[in-house]
């Protein structure tokens, strides 16, 4: 089921996705005042901040428990109250920095294909899915240079697992698109920023 008005953003860390997402979003209000809403998982809720104390190392869990957690936070971001799907059937534009392709990409590295799967079945695809494709190195280098305290998922090898399971995901869910409806969209994260927002903006029909 695609959820109309909900557009997706995702790629490894350092990919750039939230500079392209504040981008559009203040693009967006120019033309169309308070209907475009960024958003972000893990989110802002009780569930999401557990998960972000999680991948900066305060605590560890199994990656299975990990997997239950994305899902209980995202069912709560799109379901919950004032959520995604409450908001795009309001008429807003919904841009969410990841979301379950980024549970299949990550989760999938260490706990297999299946749960993260299994637990992401029930939620509705995004009209637009925007793939940021970049080499780890580069996007690691980025992350490396915001001098912040890394999160458990940042280092190279993890970030080229992830990557290469983000190519897997994406391709399948490519040979489904004209089933499905989703549209998918590959961003080059090495082009420029003002590059890669006048491509996002090409896709965007609203104005």
């Amino acid at each position: 089921m695609i959820l109309k008005n909900f557009i997706v953003f995702e790629g490894i860390d350092g990919a750039g996705t939230s500079t392209q997402i504040k981008k559009l979003v203040e693009r967006g209000n120019n033309c169309a005042a308070g209907r475009f809403v960024a958003t972000a998982e893990p989110t802002t809720k009780e569930t999401g901040k557990f998960l972000r104390k999680m991948l900066g190392g305060e605590f560890s869990v199994d990656e299975r428990t990990n997997a239950y957690l994305f899902a209980a936070d995202r069912c709560e971001h799109i379901f919950g109250k004032g959520g995604v799907k409450e908001l795009c059937e309001s008429g807003k534009i919904v841009v969410s920095d990841r979301y379950f392709f980024s549970s299949m990409a990550y989760q999938s590295v260490s706990c297999g294909d299946e749960l993260p799967a299994l637990l992401n079945s029930p939620f509705p695809l995004p009209e637009i899915l925007f793939y940021f494709e970049i080499n780890p190195e580069i996007s690691l280098g980025r992350v490396n240079a915001r001098g912040e305290h890394k999160e458990i998922y940042e280092t190279l090898e993890k970030q080229k697992a992830i990557a290469a399971r983000y190519e897997k995901i994406i391709s399948e869910y490519e040979k489904t698109s004209s089933q499905t409806g989703m549209k998918i969209i590959r961003i080059n994260a090495a082009d420029t920023i003002e590059n890669i927002a006048k491509n996002i903006w090409k896709h965007i029909s609203c104005c």
